[in-house]
């Protein structure tokens, strides 16, 4: 299959794209959101109409509270994340929110997130995606461990593991950019996200490497490199079809769904696009390559 014909183009677009995230991370950093490093939550309701979200966002910029950020929340609503302000504070962002009076705004709920909640929720995010990994691995490992020719099963789980870091690493770049230009913060849905993007991806993954198993097993005499690709073309369909299902239906969300699922839908969108890529252009690639590297070192 042409996968396989042109593996190392395939490689190389991945590694790009992740070596590019990698420097967007280490060049921009990402913005956190009050969730990982603490800060206050108002949500605002405005009883008719509500003003565009630039008019609001101007004049909280005005009077010196540059840093908070403006989603929408509904028709009428809006929720306004800070740093820790105090109550004199809160109550001149609702005057402000007003643009003068000019609207009538009533306070819904008003929430403050410690220092040191955040961290703690920065590390359980971590910790949470890297138990994830290491169960895939050892899944993995357990379901492949029959297949032993020519490639171990405990190396189908080191691929399957760094298809996964690909599929972290360049949507974490993205934010990174987005953050840095667009003011985007990450935000416990983004971790969301990202885990949910990891199962989809391995779900594809799988569904190859099972393949492939099954091509071993029926002729294990076949060239490594042929049954790889023939199982690639036997799910390739399958694995596009299911994979455009759901990103069209993730894409809906997207442009079409609630503001406050939106930066959700936006990662498990390039999740899903880089995912499905990993699953078909790199994990088995990788396969392959590995194969060959035993043979050269025999």
């Amino acid at each position: 299959m042409f996968v396989i014909k042109y593996k190392k183009i395939f490689i190389g677009i991945s590694v790009l794209f992740v070596t590019l995230s990698i420097a967007a991370v280490i060049v921009f950093g990402l913005k956190l959101g009050i969730d990982f490093k603490g800060g206050s939550s108002l949500e605002l309701s405005y009883n008719t109409t509500r003003p565009e979200i630039t008019e609001i966002k101007d004049s909280l910029i005005n009077s010196g509270f540059g840093d908070a950020s403006i989603q929408p929340a509904g028709e009428k609503g809006i929720v306004i994340k800070s740093r820790d302000l105090t109550e004199a504070e809160r109550a001149t962002i609702v005057s402000l929110s007003s643009l003068d009076g000019k609207y009538q705004v009533e306070q819904k709920s008003f929430t403050t997130i410690g220092p040191s909640v955040g961290s703690e929720l920065k590390k359980k995010a971590i910790a949470s995606i890297i138990l994830v990994l290491l169960a895939i691995i050892l899944f993995v490992a357990y379901v492949f461990r029959k297949v032993s020719y020519p490639v171990s099963s405990w190396k189908y789980g080191f691929v399957v593991i760094i298809a996964l870091i690909h599929d972290i690493i360049i949507p974490t770049g993205v934010f990174a950019v987005l953050g840095h230009f667009l003011g985007v913060e990450v935000d416990t849905l983004f971790i969301v996200a990202l885990l949910t993007t990891l199962g989809l991806s391995v779900m594809d993954t799988i569904v190859v490497f099972d393949r492939i198993r099954e091509n071993i097993t029926a002729n294990r005499n076949a060239n490594f490199s042929d049954l790889v690709g023939q199982s690639l073309s036997q799910t390739f369909g399958r694995s596009i079809n299911t994979s455009l299902v759901v990103l069209l239906m993730v894409l809906s969300l997207v442009f079409f769904g609630p503001e406050s699922t939106r930066l959700f839908s936006i990662v498990l969108a390039i999740g899903m696009f880089f995912g499905t890529y990993s699953s078909i252009f790199l994990a088995s690639p990788l396969l392959v390559v590995i194969e060959l590297l035993q043979k050269k070192n025999k």
